[in-house]
């Protein structure tokens, strides 16, 4: 109860900003026309074109995005057929996304986390894994994913000790929000632990991608271009300036220049709607501007340069004698020092770096980085560093060499994905013709389609090996892939009750990811990546009609299993081992939280190897610990009674159920 009116508070918050976000993008949109462009996509009305299935990377802006760059040219190699959707909140990281990645993915804004927008995309992409890099965290964006059994990612996650206050300050919404994330990624030792105190109990410690940063494409083209005019000069390149920083470097500019006459200085303001009033602040100082959008080069005489332009910031690191890093001066956190370390270079930044406290804290510890407090002190860093060489040159490789060292994260994230998807994403495909939607495995099935979701086709084939007796048959069958022989079993998802009379095998509409068959299919491939004993999935159907639709799945046949109603009415009495063994098996569903309606005798199986499966997962889902687990062993006596009072023989005395909660209970005290 209180974890929904947690989000009915939300919500209502949500709702009650609609008018104040559409009016603050309006505001923006005044300064650049790009935050009134693409606004249907903001609330999920997304391009047509766009592919479903695959992964879905979400960044921020700029920053996210090239750090995310590594990341996903390791995905797009490990997992070649799943198409990647790279998301931003940016009209900057849209920008960045394009020029660097291309049509090498697909590409859209992350909607506004209102509920609807959230469930249209996460019923339209319908991805198989979602990556979010640092910690950007939409409630409804997570709550629709664990709904629909999308393993969620939180890759680059840090946590400052003020904000893990904050996240404390607000638990009613916080604490959900992280038990959400399937798998959580630290930069760091101490945000680990602060996640872990949070409640988070899947924490891995993977580094920071940011310092396995590749260079774009065109860099080495725009490097050359640039080089013929700063080559000779003494290039200070102030990176990611915000409102109020410019204003004071152009005021140092003068000084430093008397005693560094071909000083040029490189202002690359945060954000490009501030461009004009940057240009205009250069002038009204009377220095001599050169600006990147103008073309050409900068002259002898310039003494500033803007750059107004995106994607350029690395090539002008790379030829600068001096790097100050933006955004710290004036309170806003400070930026990214590692696209500037990477090449060497000493870096300086005020004193307001907390958004990368831990680099600048292990720069500083290595005396790879100057931390002025105010412009005087700046100015005096600046002339001190440029004037000795070989000290600025040192403090450079200090840093580079701390770069190196810290690199490799993006493989330490990736193993660590591959571990909690197992072979999921190299093998799961999707289909959409029509109405038809369907799920498959590659290494199964080459294609799929609806004839193969009928017995009379594989009848066909001469493929049928046999069928289960039951309310609702289910046929056994063999499929041939590559030469490899598959066992599978094949069922129809058909109504119960009084309305099952009427309606057969006819649900009422849902998305197709909220379906009987999807979400079996989704929960028995989480389920197998847990490490449960469950049949693998192999295909599934929906098929949409009008406001109804059917369903089928495939999964694969457990060779040599009996169910315990046919080994105790056909063959002979449980071992005590194998009856705790029973136990063992139902207390490793409820620790994964897994509450199974139907726990009877008939979706209990032992194969020849004592293995206990757990079989038909139709309308089972995950939930937080409660009474429903003693309901489901409760379930399962009832059908052990049951079966006993229908058939004879039965091999099985009520004394044996003492046996399933002695591995139940120890099972559960792990």
């Amino acid at each position: 109860m209180a974890q929904a009116l947690n989000r009915f508070a939300y919500q209502l918050l949500l709702y009650l900003g609609l008018v104040p976000l559409l009016a603050y993008l309006g505001w923006r949109s005044l300064r650049d026309k790009r935050y009134r462009q693409r606004l249907a996509e903001r609330f999920c009305w997304l391009p047509s074109n766009l592919k479903a299935g695959g992964i879905v990377v979400h960044t921020v802006s700029v920053g996210e995005v090239i750090a995310a760059i590594p990341l996903i040219k390791q995905l797009q190699q490990r997992y070649p057929s799943q198409p990647i959707t790279v998301t931003c909140t940016t009209p900057t990281g849209s920008a960045t996304i394009v020029s660097r990645l291309g049509n090498t993915v697909q590409h859209c804004y992350l909607p506004f986390d209102y509920p609807g927008a959230m469930r249209r995309f996460i019923n339209t992409l319908q991805p198989q894994l979602v990556v979010i890099l640092e910690t950007e965290l939409w409630p409804n964006l997570l709550q629709q994913c664990y709904k629909a059994l999308i393993p969620t990612v939180l890759v680059n996650a840090r946590l400052s000790a003020r904000s893990a206050k904050g996240y404390r300050r607000f638990a009613w919404l916080t604490l959900g929000l992280l038990q959400h994330i399937s798998l959580l990624l630290a930069q760091d030792k101490a945000s680990a632990r602060r996640f872990q105190a949070l409640g988070h109990n899947n924490v891995q410690v993977c580094g920071n991608v940011k310092f396995d940063m590749q260079l774009p494409d065109g860099f080495a083209a725009i490097s050359v271009q640039l080089e013929p005019a700063l080559n000779g000069r003494v290039v200070w390149v102030a990176g990611s300036t915000h409102e109020g920083e410019d204003e004071q470097l152009l005021q140092l500019y003068p000084t430093l220049k008397a005693q560094f006459p071909t000083l040029l200085l490189v202002l690359v303001p945060r954000h490009p709607e501030r461009f004009n009033k940057v240009a205009t602040l250069v002038s009204n100082a009377g220095l001599t501007l050169w600006r990147r959008s103008e073309g050409g080069l900068p002259a002898a005489a310039t003494q500033v340069a803007l750059v107004d332009s995106m994607g350029e910031l690395l090539a002008w690191y790379q030829h600068a004698s001096l790097v100050f890093i933006g955004g710290s001066l004036m309170g806003r956190g400070g930026h990214n020092p590692l696209e500037a370390i990477c090449f060497g270079k000493a870096v300086q930044t005020g004193p307001h770096y907390f958004n990368f406290a831990d680099a600048y804290n292990q720069l500083s510890q290595q005396r790879a980085v100057s931390i002025v407090q105010n412009a005087g002190q700046l100015l005096a860093n600046t002339a001190e560093l440029l004037a000795d060489t070989v000290s600025r040159q040192q403090q450079g490789e200090r840093a580079r060499q701390f770069y190196t060292e810290q690199q490799g994260a993006v493989a330490r994230s990736m193993l660590a994905i591959h571990q909690l998807c197992g072979d999921s994403l190299l093998h799961r495909q999707r289909n959409n013709v029509a109405q038809a939607i369907y799920w498959y495995r590659s290494d199964v099935f080459s294609n799929i389609a609806t004839a193969q979701f009928k017995p009379a086709w594989w009848q066909q084939q001469s493929a049928v090996t046999g069928s289960s007796t039951g309310r609702n048959t289910a046929w056994f069958v063999q499929h041939q892939q590559k030469n490899q022989p598959h066992q599978l079993v094949l069922r129809h998802y058909y109504r119960g009750g009084l309305i099952g009379k009427v309606l057969t095998d006819r649900f009422f509409y849902k998305d197709a990811l909220y379906s009987r068959a999807m979400q079996e299919f989704s929960l028995l491939q989480w389920m197998r990546e847990q490490g449960l004993a469950v049949p693998k999935p192999v295909a599934a159907h929906y098929q949409r009609s009008g406001f109804s639709y059917r369903a089928d799945l495939l999964i694969e046949r457990i060779n040599g299993a009996r169910d315990l109603a046919t080994l105790l009415h056909t063959e002979r009495a449980l071992h005590d081992h194998e009856w705790r063994a029973v136990g063992v098996a139902i207390a490793k569903l409820h620790q994964a939280g897994v509450d199974h309606t139907d726990l009877n005798c008939r979706n209990i199986l032992l194969d020849q190897a004592d293995t206990v499966w757990l079989i038909d997962f139709d309308k089972c889902q995950r939930r937080k610990a409660g009474n429903w687990q003693q309901q489901n062993l409760q379930r399962l006596l009832r059908s052990l009674h049951k079966e006993q009072a229908k058939l004879t023989p039965f091999h099985w005395q009520s004394s044996a159920w003492q046996h399933v909660i002695t591995g139940y209970q120890y099972q559960k005290r792990g």
